[in-house]
């Protein structure tokens, strides 16, 4: 098993990789479409594969990929952040240190472009994954929190049958 820089010819197979990510990641609470996000996902895996942002697990087939990238943002930072921001392993080859070795090599690589920190997303339903980067030395940094906008219920969690009187105290 090597973990290696891909070749724009294996775009394809990454990218059918991507969508099993995807599709997986919709047991999990994702929003993000699998098929959908196709066309984007190959242009993405192309500029990464150019920009060296993208490693693969392979032998005889593929068995894994990582994608990572320095952070660029509006705001600067204290610090100099990197992100993995997608890491994959195929289910039947999961459970032999494929991820970890794909993790260990995308940590390097960001690290020899010169961050200080390195940051991921973890569906928060994906135990098994929140615990594969525990055991990384992953902690939470910041919390994102969602809620659907059609709950049945007012800002502040005020029932919206309660009447002005009411929430006055009363006559």
């Amino acid at each position: 098993m090597e973990v290696t820089s891909p070749d724009r010819d294996q775009t394809t197979a990454i990218v059918d990789l991507w969508e099993a990510l995807a599709d997986d990641q919709r047991a999990h609470d994702s929003h993000v479409l699998p098929e959908e996000n196709r066309t984007v996902i190959r242009e993405s895996v192309l500029r990464r594969i150019v920009n060296n942002e993208l490693l693969v697990a392979e032998d005889k087939r593929l068995h894994g990929f990582v994608m990572f990238s320095v952070e660029s943002g509006r705001y600067d930072l204290s610090v100099t952040r990197g992100v993995v921001e997608n890491l994959y392993v195929v289910p039947e080859s999961r459970g032999q240190g494929i991820g970890s070795r794909l993790l260990s090599a995308a940590e390097t690589r960001l690290r020899n472009r010169g961050v200080d920190a390195i940051t991921l997303d973890v569906m928060a339903a994906n135990e098994r994954a929140r615990s594969f980067y525990r055991r990384h030395g992953y902690s939470p940094q910041r919390i994102q929190l969602e809620k659907p906008a059609d709950n049945g219920s007012n800002e502040g969690g005020v029932e919206a049958t309660e009447s002005d009187t009411h929430s006055k105290g009363g006559p």
